[in-house]
């Protein structure tokens, strides 16, 4: 991969911190709108390519997230290379927002896989460029809420565009990865009437799912899930859920989820769209989070930030709506 003749990328900054074991990787795809902002993956990759690869992709993404949210943001993310269970700590997080600060405001930085609000206080105590941060420290507390709220309200109007209908009420809708935004995913279907099957590799997580809302039907993998009859797929944990394999046996009439980045390869939208399933865009209908450390940026207001969120609903519709002017019946990507 060539940085500079293929990606178009303003910015990618290497982050190295010996003494704390830090290694990071920040990219900015665009401040055509203002400061890029994105979040903050933590994650074990098996190589640096990897993890590099994943930051570019990322990192364009948020661009078009943002810009469809109607934010003055451009797009930007950054990836901390390790295990988060065993390699996260204080010193390290804190050399991290000492890099981001030394971009002098072109990225703000918050939660993303691997990071939370406690994180983010750690970040902010080497750096103002961070949002996301906990109530307690002047923050918006956790942005998965209206990452949650937003994925609902596109997965409302890709359900309008199949069945007539902007609700989810009878529909049985199968969420893999039932962590930050899956949980609150559950409940804003539970009570508008959808049946719930959901999976997730986390132990943890499947025994708060359990605990909480004992009526969803758990499965034992993805595989199994893709493979339920589900109306709706809702891939809320890493991006590449949907490749050749999985579109060959998918279920679900409609794609939507809050997972990034969700297409294995630009061949996929063509697979889904053969096959007639509907995939409401990614970097749309999980904008929620963004909109609201977005807010945070300009003194957070909760109602302010789920109206913005709520507008998701009319985004998705018109991005579906345009479908055939464009010559895709079935799938958008940009």
């Amino acid at each position: 991969m060539d940085v500079f003749t293929d990606t178009g990328h303003e910015q990618v900054v290497f982050c190295q911190d010996k003494l704390s074991g830090l290694k990071a990787i920040i990219a900015i795809y665009s401040t055509a709108l203002g400061p890029a902002l994105g979040g903050t993956r933590f994650h074990p990759y098996p190589t640096e390519a990897q993890a590099l690869h994943d930051v570019l992709d990322l990192s364009r993404a948020m661009a078009y997230k943002n810009a469809l949210a109607g934010l003055d943001h451009g797009g930007g993310k950054a990836v901390i290379w390790g295990d988060p269970a065993t390699d996260k700590s204080e010193p390290l997080l804190r050399a991290y927002g000492r890099f981001v600060a030394s971009l002098g405001g072109r990225y703000y930085t918050a939660c993303d896989v691997g990071t939370y609000v406690q994180d983010m206080d750690v970040v902010a105590r080497e750096c103002r460029y961070v949002t996301g941060r906990s109530e307690a420290h002047g923050g918006a507390g956790d942005s998965s809420v209206l990452t949650a709220w937003g994925v609902f309200q596109g997965m409302r109007a890709a359900a309008e565009q199949v069945w007539d209908r902007p609700s989810l009420s009878g529909r049985r809708v199968g969420i893999a990865g039932l962590g930050k935004v899956g949980k609150h995913l559950i409940g804003h279907l539970l009570e508008d009437g959808a049946h719930v099957v959901g999976t997730d590799v986390s132990e943890p997580a499947v025994s708060w799912v359990q605990e909480t809302y004992p009526q969803v039907d758990l499965v034992a993998d993805e595989a199994a899930l893709i493979r339920s009859d589900i109306d709706v797929y809702a891939p809320c944990a890493l991006g590449g859920a949907l490749d050749d394999d999985t579109v060959a046996v998918l279920r679900a009439k409609i794609v939507a989820g809050a997972a990034n980045n969700q297409l294995a390869h630009p061949g996929v939208e063509k697979l889904l769209e053969e096959r007639g399933i509907l995939y409401a865009p990614d970097y749309v209908v999980n904008a929620g989070g963004v909109i609201q450390v977005a807010d945070e940026i300009e003194g957070f207001d909760f109602a302010r930030a789920k109206q913005r969120a709520t507008g998701i609903y009319d985004t998705t519709r018109q991005i579906l709506a345009l479908a055939p002017e464009v010559g895709r019946l079935r799938t958008i990507r940009l």
